[in-house]
């Protein structure tokens, strides 16, 4: 204790008087005085003046208590005791639900990802980050790229939604990563299975909703800053975020930038189409890549109106393996060892610019929402220059350019007539304009339009059992445009003669499409143990490079063909979902099972064009089922265990590659993880060590000319902690990840570069700080 002539000092602790804890939270209230306790219960009071004074302590849920104080000369610690209160209050109906019970409610086979799984388990792209999801893999393309799969289908069958529009890009492409900043998202609900009901035609195996971020309080002024550092790429990056609130308007910002070098692989030589390519210091040459993001949102919020809109754009440069690109480096006068930090021929170049504006209004029993959105993806694919059959050599290194610009609507009526219904219409709207340039043709140009409008009721037959129904009809056209190739080919007349001829590669065609999507449903609650099943039928236009493509993509080596012929895919399927949880354990299974009337693949021929094999877009029936399988308990209060598994069994029932499997068919795959939390650790808060073993089996059901996959098993360790640095502020978060821990060589069936015998990166360490901040 400390006192002067003039004032004195009140130290103190509020406890609960049964339990003997700590109170955080109680206010102490006088004359003057303001003081509230902290999380150990303590409180103090400076510069009392008077010889005595009195205060008042309360809590919520305690009878609060008046204290009085008289200066002495040896002033103690002051200890409260609050005694708990009991009120009784009148029965209330209680309309509101939590978000988890609403979710329970929900027909629909979903997981909510949360900021903090986002944050625990961040790796370097937004897809491997959610790939610990059990049925969520991705395609990887090098260290910084990926793409969504989800129960084994990928490309344009998996819709990505940020900010309710559909993000579109060049995303048919295997080597096309996702161009989106996953840095600032707090929640994304990841729907498995058909959705094509609500989100449209290309959510044909699922979605990956990544939804706004919550509304800044009043007057409030909050961000962080990310620090990240990984030593396989010899990664640095950092994004930092600012939000804030004044009244009825907010504002929102981020930037973002990350620069890495070649990532390593456990080995030192590839065998790639019978050439033998030795690694410098295991580095795969040419993967580096560098990345700048922006964002910025402005918003307003009022009793019957939200909007918000978002402006964003992602830039970024990446390079690819240089002997995976037409086998360059055979010829290539590029030291492409010279350093790992280089981006060099063959590279990519990717400028996604993203204008988006959520508005929803109230009035009465109606809430009307509308999203629109503009986006411009501007796509560069640059490699050397040499002549390749009649080509002659070209004059600069731009292969191939797409520039495509997207134009949404959505609008979307919720209807709550009572308590008992929640009725919902909608329109969705979307033309897209893709332009091409570059030496190298494998797309045309084209327009596509679609439109689709959609109902559905999901109604109370009681308090525990929904039931869902919905239809929705879509439309789509999509106007291809004629190419001819920029040298004359030889040709070879009938007469002996010959004629030089500028081959065209696509024509003017106008194809349209239309077709029915349907779903029904129903969710039962029982205790601690929800059932869910879903019933649903849904389509997917043909795209443009599926119709009509015709050109050499030296990028997989080989000649793709389209099929203007193509009907749109039709599936069918059914899905279970059965959840138990209790405080200790939580179970859950997620089976289904689906039929494509007429999927479509790229099929590879016994036709070959300059010695490469030409691949044709076909169609066939495919029959598949598979599932998840989850489960978790807390052990010991501090220790908690996770078990998944994921499987999928697919096979084609006609057509020419009948009894075999599909593309990038992810093997049955097991995912073990322990995390224990301690309670303190020298200056480290609540640290958490978490280990995750993943047992993956060999895939040996292919596709000819895939080759089998030989099962691995991987270990990862992490260490999360929190960190008080700064005073009066929020604890600093760091993470150290250690991924590969024995750096095992092994092969992901799902992965780009596993087409050409190239294995996942090594053993990586990670460190990521966030220092967050607020007013």
């Amino acid at each position: 204790m400390a006192f002067s002539q003039d004032s004195f000092q009140i130290k103190g602790s509020v406890m609960n008087a049964r339990t003997l804890q700590p109170i955080e939270g109680a206010n102490i209230i006088g004359k003057g005085i303001f003081s509230i306790s902290s999380v150990t219960g303590a409180f103090t009071i400076n510069n009392v003046v008077k010889d005595s004074c009195s205060f008042i302590i309360s809590h919520i849920g305690y009878v609060s208590k008046t204290v009085t104080v008289i200066k002495k000369q040896k002033m103690e610690t002051l200890l409260v005791y609050l005694n708990e209160s009991s009120t009784t209050l009148e029965e209330i109906e209680v309309l509101g639900k939590s978000e988890r019970r609403v979710v329970k409610e929900t027909p629909i086979v979903s997981h909510t990802v949360s900021k903090e799984f986002l944050n625990k388990n961040r790796e370097n792209s937004l897809m491997q980050t959610l790939s610990k999801i059990p049925g969520v893999s991705t395609i990887n393309i090098g260290s910084g790229q990926s793409k969504p799969v989800i129960r084994g289908l990928g490309f344009n069958r998996v819709s990505v939604v940020q900010n309710g529009i559909k993000h579109e890009a060049q995303q048919w492409g295997n080597d096309h990563g996702l161009e989106i900043d996953q840095y600032g998202i707090e929640n994304i609900q990841i729907i498995k299975g058909p959705a094509s009901l609500v989100y449209g035609s290309d959510a044909i195996a699922g979605v990956v909703d990544i939804q706004p971020n919550k509304i800044p309080f009043h007057n409030a002024l909050n961000g962080e800053v990310n620090v990240l550092g990984e030593t396989n790429n010899d990664l640095l990056g950092v994004s930092a975020a600012i939000e804030t609130r004044k009244e009825k308007w907010f504002y929102r910002g981020r930037l973002t930038y990350r620069d890495y070098g070649d990532y390593k692989v456990p080995t030192e030589r590839i065998n790639y189409e019978n050439y033998i390519f030795e690694l410098h210091n295991n580095n795969l040459r040419n993967t580096a890549g560098k990345e700048a993001n922006a964002s910025f949102s402005i918003g307003y919020v009022s009793d019957h109106i939200t909007s918000e809109t978002f402006f964003s754009n992602v830039n970024a440069k990446n390079g690819f393996f240089a002997n995976a690109h037409g086998l360059e480096v055979r010829t290539s006068n590029i030291d492409y060892d010279s350093s790992n930090r280089d981006i060099d021929l063959p590279f990519h170049r990717v400028n996604h610019f993203k204008i988006t504006n959520n508005t929803s209004v109230t009035t009465g029993k109606h809430t009307l929402h509308f999203d629109l959105g503009f986006q411009n993806n501007h796509r560069e694919e640059h490699s050397e220059p040499v002549p390749h059959g009649y080509m002659p050599k070209p004059s600069n290194s731009k292969e191939r350019e797409f520039n495509k610009n997207t134009y949404s609507l959505n609008v979307k009526d919720k209807f709550k007539p009572n308590t008992q219904h929640d009725f919902v219409t909608g329109i969705n709207v979307e033309f897209q304009d893709n332009n091409i340039g570059g030496w190298g043709f494998l797309i045309p140009e084209y327009n596509r339009f679609t439109i689709g409008a959609f109902a559905y009721d999901q109604f109370e037959i009681s308090s525990d059992l929904h039931f869902l129904v919905g239809i929705r009809y879509d439309y789509g056209l999509v106007d291809t445009e004629s190419y001819y190739d920029w040298f004359p080919s030889t040709i070879n007349n009938s007469d002996g003669s010959t004629s030089y001829v500028h081959l065209q590669r696509a024509q003017n065609k106008t194809l349209n499409f239309g077709n029915i999507s349907a779903s029904t449903g129903l969710s039962y609650i029982r205790k601690k143990t929800t059932y869910k099943l879903n019933i649903g039928k849904s389509f997917r236009m043909p795209l443009a490079n599926e119709l009509a493509s015709d050109g050499v993509n030296y990028h997989m080596y080989r000649y793709e063909k389209g099929n203007l012929n193509l009907d749109p895919e039709e599936s069918y399927q059914l899905d279970i979902g059965i959840d138990h949880t209790t405080k200790q354990v939580s179970v859950g299974i997620s089976p289904f099972v689906n039929f494509f009337k007429n999927y479509i693949y790229l099929n590879p021929t016994s036709n070959y064009y300059e010695t490469l094999q030409i691949y044709e877009y076909t169609q066939a029936k495919v029959f598949r089922f598979g599932g998840e399988i989850r489960a978790s308990t807390t052990l010991f209060k501090n220790l908690q265990l996770d078990a998944s598994a994921e499987y999928v069994f697919s096979r084609q029932t006609s057509g020419a590659k009948k009894d075999f499997t599909l593309p990038f068919s992810p093997p049955l795959s097991g995912l073990f993880s322990a995390n224990y939390q301690f309670k303190k650790m020298l200056f480290f808060d609540k640290p958490q060590f978490i280990a995750d073993y993943r047992i993956t089996a060999a895939q040996n059901e292919i596709v000819p000319p895939e080759e089998k996959t030989e099962g691995y098993q991987v270990l990862n360790i992490s260490l999360l902690t929190e960190m008080d640095l700064f005073k009066n502020n929020l604890p600093v978060e760091m993470r150290v990840k250690l991924n590969n821990v024995f750096n095992t060589k092994y092969f992901d069936h799902t992965s780009f570069y596993r087409l050409i015998d190239v294995p996942e990166a090594g053993r990586n360490l990670s460190i990521s700080l966030t220092i967050p901040f607020n007013k």
